[in-house]
């Protein structure tokens, strides 16, 4: 398991259910990003997703590769890379789709308040 604050790589459609299964569990955020090793703009992103999971331990951060979850992508309805899933209690309470810096920031920021808020 990964420590708080890093980015975990989801590999196997189990371990993604138990992920989702402790978000609902714990009640915490968590942001999904799907994405492609053949895609740029994922590649772009990548290290700013990664820097935004180390300031923000409170949030579950995960990384799930499409060509390789293909059925979770499918289930999920994402359809362009890389696209950003904001998962709470097992459903999705916001989405951001292309390698946009500027709304993960704010998305991040916005849900990850109202959960500690809530709490």
């Amino acid at each position: 398991m990964a420590e708080e604050g890093q980015v975990i790589g989801v590999h196997t459609v189990q371990a993604w259910e138990e992920h989702i299964q402790k978000g609902n569990e714990t009640k915490k955020l968590i942001v999904v990003d799907f994405t492609a090793t053949w895609c740029g703009p994922c590649r772009f992103i990548a290290p700013i997703f990664a820097e935004i999971a180390k300031k923000t331990p409170e949030v579950t951060f995960l990384k799930v590769d499409v060509d390789e979850l293909k059925t979770v992508a499918e289930e999920w309805g994402v359809e362009a890379m890389p696209t950003f899933l904001f998962v709470k209690e097992g459903k999705v309470v916001d989405k951001v789709v292309g390698a946009n810096k500027e709304d993960l920031h704010l998305k991040i920021a916005k849900h990850s308040t109202a959960a500690s808020a809530s709490a």
